[in-house]
């Protein structure tokens, strides 16, 4: 806890016992870049039984695709905003009804913007609960909290969330992304992160071998001069999603949705290009996740036709090999 003299993983009972399931083994595996893949398709809403009339936003899925978490501000919640998760059988069945996670991970503070870590067992997030940083003003921000889990397969078995220090400063620090960059023989955290200049930017912090996190860097070339935002890396390491009020080639709306790749987890991302028209829209698109199959985006819209003020949202592509 922050103040405490504790890393993040010793805080919660148990976590201490399991920091070394984080520390990853540096074995080369995909060290070029993808295949190409067809444009994405249009679209779809998640429609009404995962969409509520209140905003949802901020999906996340778990390895296997069959769990959905977001938040979501809908009745029923405990605070402003709560992590809610939709499950479903199987990849080719429809999903089910969403259920709120429960008091041990959601308070009557704000939680949104989950995100699971590849292997199941940990849950960042971002929220104002008790424990978050004030600014200097003493006005409470977002910080980045992390829970744990035992068994990968239960979506209501997360321990108490702790801070994740020293990630989070006294500005509003949001929307995190768990990379385990195998390639680098490391394990990273992207998050977003308010600041005077631009309005937001995309950070990075390496995991260390005691699985705490070390200071946070900017992430330059995913950056412009405006709000940057929401940062989502394919499992690979070689493209990441993410959304901006940027303009360019492509750009129709207030934010939309931006990708880019790179060679090898070593090497810099290329300049981030647009989903273009067919995905983003005249208004508001943002929070991208980039599920495991590589060909499935999630994402968050308050375009028109929606049930609620934002809604969820999901677009496909299709491997092209005709062009490999």
């Amino acid at each position: 806890m922050k103040g405490s003299g504790t890393n993040f993983l010793a805080a919660t009972t148990g976590l201490a016992v399991i920091a070394t399931m984080w520390v990853l083994i540096s074995t080369p595996s995909s060290l070029t870049a993808e295949p190409l893949y067809s444009d994405w398709s249009a679209p779809v809403n998640l429609g009404s039984v995962v969409n509520s009339t209140a905003n949802d936003a901020g999906p996340t899925l778990s390895k296997d695709r069959l769990a959905l978490y977001f938040g979501s501000n809908r009745s029923g919640s405990l605070g402003g905003s709560d992590i809610w998760v939709s499950q479903r059988s199987s990849v080719d069945e429809a999903w089910g009804p969403p259920t709120n996670i429960g008091a041990v991970v959601n308070s009557t503070a704000d939680e949104t913007s989950p995100n699971i870590s590849r292997d199941g067992h940990w849950l960042f997030f971002m929220s104002r609960r008790p424990g978050s940083q004030a600014n200097p003003a003493g006005v409470v921000g977002f910080d980045i909290w992390v829970s744990y889990r035992v068994h990968v397969q239960d979506d209501f078995d997360w321990q108490a969330p702790v801070n994740v220090t020293p990630v989070n400063g006294p500005s509003f620090d949001q929307s995190p992304f768990f990379f385990a960059n195998e390639d680098a023989g490391l394990s990273q955290l992207f998050f977003t992160r308010t600041t005077a200049l631009t309005g937001n930017d995309i950070f990075v912090s390496n995991q260390l071998p005691d699985g705490t996190f070390g200071p946070p860097t900017l992430v330059s070339e995913l950056n412009t001069a405006v709000a940057d935002a929401g940062a989502s890396v394919r499992f690979d390491g070689l493209e990441v999603f993410l959304f901006s009020r940027r303009s360019g080639p492509g750009t129709v709306g207030l934010s939309d949705l931006w990708t880019a790749t790179r060679e090898s987890v070593f090497d810099p991302w290329s300049p981030p290009t647009a989903l273009g028209a067919v995905v983003n829209s005249a208004d508001l698109d943002f929070d991208p996740f980039i599920a495991s199959d590589r060909e499935t985006l999630y994402f968050a819209s308050t375009r028109a036709g929606g049930v609620g003020g934002q809604d969820l949202y999901v677009t496909t592509r299709t491997k092209d090999k005709h062009k490999r």
